[in-house]
């Protein structure tokens, strides 16, 4: 008796309820893979289009990884993780979107077989993080210094972000725009800091894409005001940027003045005419002959009579200058905005050889401000386009391409595109993964396997085989040949780099690190507390 009851055996007490966690961690893991599913499609210069739809009845079509996920409204908190890591990688690199999604549910998915296989998380984080570094370094070894006066490689890097775009057949056109672009604002004191405001897109309905030029100026898309005559040239100008009102005073709260009998009233008109021409007269004065007129709350920037006599001293008008362009304005034309009449002389405005309003054969008219002189470092862009959604498209592009070049300007490096730098990761990480001891070789070999997820995409997505395309790939770089990739357009594996297929390093280096980093994050949770 007494020996069957110590027979009896024991039942070992944990503290902790693994099945929970590990539900959470699965179901954390699926939700994200299913956003990176989502996106997969899009990825190459022969992915598809997404069309989004907003609740306002607005319609989207794009292809951009990051437009997409941010109009995605994603309830679960892990699949949040993936939108904020495509709007990451925007920030950091402005191109790359849809890869970095793409190589983030990858991993998870090689995590997943690795934590069912009862690898602890912890193990497979730090497995991984270890994988990131050195892919980081893999990548720097691969990759080609480039000078900023080496125009083609930046025009090539430009052209490549834009292949994938649905105006992919606009790049020719685009890409040495985006270029010139931005070495037109690249400061010589701050070399490799550009900063994209600098480079103001201003969309205008109607034309083609084709129609798109950079000015080396101002554009606005607006109208001259034309009342009583307004001028539409002016040579020589002298453009004061003002954020008064030219019209007659009003009282600070809502009251009712109550004029009794007519010649007050004369006395009232007499009195605002007399404001106004003593205003503008303090303006023709300093020899101002174009005025830019902030937008204005509180009262009319401009009535009728004020817009008559301006006419009337040759001054031309533009009004309804927004309140956040100012800044913009004012280092372009290299002159201060004036917030009082009082303070009006003539060192505040800035100098143009020419001012005009340009139709644009479409029935559209915009105001280019040409010949600026002692311009600040920055440039506009005019982009055109047949309907809304072909102009959104185009500017985001242009954005993406723009960022491109940025890239390069900060870390002077290009590296093959087409897939060639993810397998040569992977053959690279897989040998190394034989070096490394325990567990961690055998999660590093699952990560790099995982990498070949974005040649085997582009394959795919070109209706190409996936299989025999990633198998000869591996087969070409195992024999040494490290920029061989995947040719879309002719649907086989040449060396990449003849093709003019290539792309910053900064946009693959953190690509690698901002997934890995989201991955680990989303493996490191092992439970949702929901706070009512």
């Amino acid at each position: 008796m007494a020996a069957s009851v110590l027979a009896k055996p024991k039942s070992t007490e944990t503290f902790v309820d693994n099945k929970r966690k590990d539900d959470i961690r699965m179901a954390n893991i699926a939700a994200a893979q299913s956003v990176a599913d989502a996106v997969r499609t899009s990825l190459g210069p022969k992915g598809m289009d997404k069309m989004i739809s907003t609740s306002s009845g607005e319609v989207i079509i794009t292809n951009d990884g990051a437009t997409i996920l941010n109009k995605m409204e994603v309830l679960q908190p892990a699949a949040k993780f993936l939108v904020e890591l495509s709007k990451s990688q925007d920030v950091v690199a402005g191109d790359g979107t849809t890869t970095v999604v793409v190589i983030a549910g990858a991993l998870l998915k090689a995590s997943l077989t690795l934590l069912s296989a009862g690898i602890h998380p912890t193990v497979v984080s730090d497995a991984l993080h270890k994988a990131s570094l050195k892919a980081v370094e893999i990548l720097s070894a691969m990759a080609i210094p480039v000078e900023l006066s080496d125009r083609d490689s930046l025009v090539k890097s430009a052209s490549t972000s834009l292949n994938s775009k649905v105006v992919s057949q606009y790049s020719s056109l685009l890409a040495p725009l985006a270029v010139d672009a931005v070495l037109s604002v690249v400061d010589p004191a701050k070399p490799d800091l550009v900063d994209l405001k600098d480079i103001k897109i201003v969309k205008k309905l109607g034309g083609t894409v084709d129609d798109t030029e950079l000015v080396k100026g101002l554009v606005f898309d607006k109208k001259v005001s034309h009342a009583s005559g307004g001028l539409t040239r002016m040579e020589n100008a002298k453009i004061g940027v003002i954020q008064f009102q030219i019209s007659p005073p009003k009282t600070d709260i809502e009251q009712s003045i109550v004029v009794s009998d007519y010649t007050q009233m004369d006395r009232i008109l007499k009195e605002e005419r007399n404001y106004i021409l003593g205003m503008i007269k303090k303006i023709r004065a300093t020899g101002c002959n174009v005025l830019l007129i902030q937008k204005s709350i509180l009262r009319d920037a401009v009535t009728d009579l004020s817009l008559h006599y301006l006419s009337k001293a040759k001054i031309m008008v533009i009004k309804d200058v927004e309140r956040d362009e100012i800044e913009f304005i004012t280092k372009t034309l290299n002159c201060l905005p004036i917030s009082n009449i009082e303070h009006f002389r003539t060192e505040k405005l800035g100098f143009a050889d020419l001012v005009e309003e340009v139709s644009l054969g479409d029935g559209g008219k915009i105001i280019k401000i040409t010949g600026i002189k002692d311009m600040g470092r920055t440039t506009s862009v005019l982009v055109r386009g047949s309907n809304q959604l072909v102009l959104d498209e185009a500017e985001r592009s242009l954005h993406d391409a723009l960022c491109v070049v940025r890239c390069l300007v900060h870390k002077r490096f290009l590296i093959a595109g087409g897939g060639a730098p993810e397998i040569e990761l992977s053959r690279q990480l897989g040998a190394w993964a034989k070096v490394l001891q325990g567990m961690e070789g055998y999660c590093v070999k699952a990560f790099a396997e995982a990498l070949e997820v974005i040649p085997y995409t582009l394959a795919e997505n070109a209706g190409l085989n996936p299989i025999t395309i990633v198998t000869e790939l591996r087969n070409r770089h195992a024999q040494g040949e490290i920029n061989a990739g995947i040719n879309v357009r002719k649907g086989q594996i040449t060396n990449i780099m003849d093709e003019n297929v290539v792309q910053p390093l900064l946009v693959s280096t953190s690509a690698i690190s901002l997934a890995t980093e989201c991955v680990r994050m989303i493996l490191k949770i092992d439970d949702i507390v929901t706070v009512r």
